[in-house]
């Protein structure tokens, strides 16, 4: 038995877990989801940060930290806060320790472009995402999905991506990257060189697109459990 964290990503809250949860409790693991701060505007990544680790009071030291997309920025500094058995990217964002976010993402960019400008700005730091984008960069293998997921997704603050990045080095932990091959949110190509060129691992490789975690539950599931039985032999960041 293994302990999860799962860490959502951006406009998204612990809800889109559920299909995820139920599948690793069925394999014997313990998993818990948390909401982060993002409606708040004045909440960074240490914020985030504090919110998984209140979450996982209950998990045992070795818990293995699961990010998704936006979500990437988070669990690094979770590691920092406390003990974690192995962080996992899943189609996320990979932050550079003591730069800034958006420095880091004009040499490369990480998301299509259309992606990126479908959030409605609300003028506080906050956007929320149009509803008929959802299917287009969300849903589209699961479209029966789309109204659960469009009427449950939150406002998105900015902050995370708008400050320094608050470690200067990153924790001695393993890691691991999922690469979403049709993945229309984070470009595939640029997970791969995340994966390769910044955390020194392989990526493994998993069908479909941004959201396994509500279009392909049981096999997400079934590649963390993988995962979580394999001797950590990724390079530590």
């Amino acid at each position: 038995m293994s302990d999860f964290a799962l860490v959502h990503g951006a406009y998204h809250g612990a809800w889109c877990w559920e299909p995820v949860i139920d599948e690793l409790t069925a394999r014997g693991h313990r998993a818990v989801a948390m909401d982060l701060p993002c409606e708040d505007p004045s909440a960074g990544v240490e914020r985030y940060a504090a919110a998984v680790v209140d979450a996982m009071a209950g998990l045992d030291a070795d818990a293995i930290v699961v990010g998704h997309s936006l979500g990437g920025m988070t669990i690094p500094a979770v590691a920092a806060a406390r003990p974690v058995g192995r962080l996992v990217f899943l189609a996320a964002i990979v932050p550079a320790p003591g730069r800034h976010f958006m420095e880091v993402a004009a040499a490369d960019p990480p998301a299509d472009p259309e992606f990126m400008v479908a959030g409605v700005d609300h003028g506080d730091g906050t956007s929320r995402y149009q509803p008929e984008y959802v299917e287009r960069f969300f849903t589209y293998e699961a479209p029966d999905r789309t109204e659960w997921v469009a009427a449950r997704l939150r406002r998105q603050s900015w902050a995370v991506t708008n400050e320094v990045y608050p470690l200067a080095e990153w924790p001695s932990v393993p890691c691991a990257y999922i690469v979403c091959r049709d993945d229309r949110v984070v470009l595939p190509d640029w997970q791969r060189r995340a994966a390769r060129d910044v955390l020194g691992v392989e990526p493994i490789e998993l069908d479909g697109g941004h959201e396994p975690m509500i279009a392909r539950p049981a096999e997400l599931a079934s590649l963390l459990d993988q995962i979580a039985v394999q001797p950590p032999s990724t390079t530590s960041v």
